[in-house]
């Protein structure tokens, strides 16, 4: 009987130098300026931190919704995608059509952040590319030469911040980050996490329950930790267990409104509810829309699934209190 591969699964191999080798290729979506050419969103690619080789894909809806006959400003999306910490570019098809949904059925400004991936980059590498990006969207706002589909559409008042599995991770993290941040004038209005990437030490029953799942079997979850976290630490370290004790506890009742999204397939739904659990008895204003039916990151295969997800965010979004 064969020895179960985590990296075979994850069509991974490992380098001697503690690089990885990706040997599935996806292919590069490209951006588009031609508003004429059918798309519901257009999009273009701008340096982050270009000695990180970080960058970010910005979408701008094709058609932009009007107060009397002006142009009416949108929200922001800051958006991190999913991939297990050691997968998937902004220009990759799933990460590219998210970013197109959100800009045309939100509507709003997207900013796909191409953050370092591990585990050439380790955490708090993503964290900090985060961070980043959450600054260099409060930049354009101050530059009188910044950019123009945010300056000219863009509602920094109503700034958003999106993750799905370990970008869901991110998101709670830079959501904890920028509490100690000068933003002024970009105002964060939530954040949306989407079946959140935690684990721990101590299995859970839902991680037994699935242990053999055939996306996520338990050590191919534990692979992915063991690539992203820093050196010498374990499962229970708060980048992967935020409900053990740490600085981040203290920062929790100050936390903006969540909208948290889980399925009942996910090995980590457990970790999810706990984590909701955690939220609520620490004030913070939480929307919890966990579903029995569905796998980790469905709705990224199934359109149905899609658009509910849609629809939640652009609820969530859109009956936000003016501020």
């Amino acid at each position: 009987m064969s020895k179960f591969d985590p990296y075979e699964h994850l069509n991974i191999s490992p380098n001697p130098d503690g690089t990885l080798t990706r040997l599935t290729n996806f292919p590069v979506v490209p951006t588009t300026l031609d508003e004429d050419s059918g798309v519901v969103a257009v999009s273009k690619d701008l340096p982050l931190n270009p000695e990180k080789k970080t960058w970010v894909r910005l979408f701008r809806p094709t058609k932009l919704p009007s107060n009397d006959n002006e142009v009416a400003r949108i929200p922001i999306i800051l958006y991190f995608h999913g991939g297990g910490w050691f997968r998937f570019q902004a220009s990759d098809p799933v990460v590219h059509e998210r970013g197109t949904h959100f800009a045309s059925q939100t509507p709003a400004i997207c900013v796909s952040v191409n953050f370092r991936l591990a585990p050439e980059a380790r955490l708090p590498a993503q964290y900090e590319d985060a961070v980043e990006a959450l600054l260099w969207i409060k930049k354009q706002a101050l530059d009188p030469n910044g950019e123009k589909w945010l300056r000219d559409y863009g509602d920094f008042s109503r700034t958003y911040l999106y993750g799905c599995s370990n970008g869901a991770n991110i998101t709670f993290n830079l959501g904890l980050r920028s509490l100690d941040m000068d933003l002024e004038p970009l105002k964060i209005g939530g954040l949306v996490i989407n079946q959140p990437m935690f684990s721990g030490i101590q299995r859970t029953k839902s991680e037994l329950r699935f242990a053999a799942d055939q996306l996520l079997p338990l050590p191919v979850l534990d692979l992915m930790w063991e690539l992203a976290l820093p050196k010498g630490t374990d499962r229970n370290h708060r980048y992967c267990n935020p409900m053990v004790d740490g600085p981040h506890m203290k920062l929790l009742p100050r936390l903006y409104r969540c909208l948290v999204i889980g399925y009942g397939g996910d090995p980590m739904i457990d970790r999810q509810q706990d984590f909701v659990q955690m939220l609520v008895m620490n004030g913070v204003m939480v929307e919890a829309r966990f579903d029995d039916v569905g796998f980790h990151q469905i709705d990224l295969v199934d359109p149905r699934r899609s658009a509910v997800v849609m629809n939640m965010v652009k609820e969530f979004i859109w009956s936000a209190p003016a501020k």
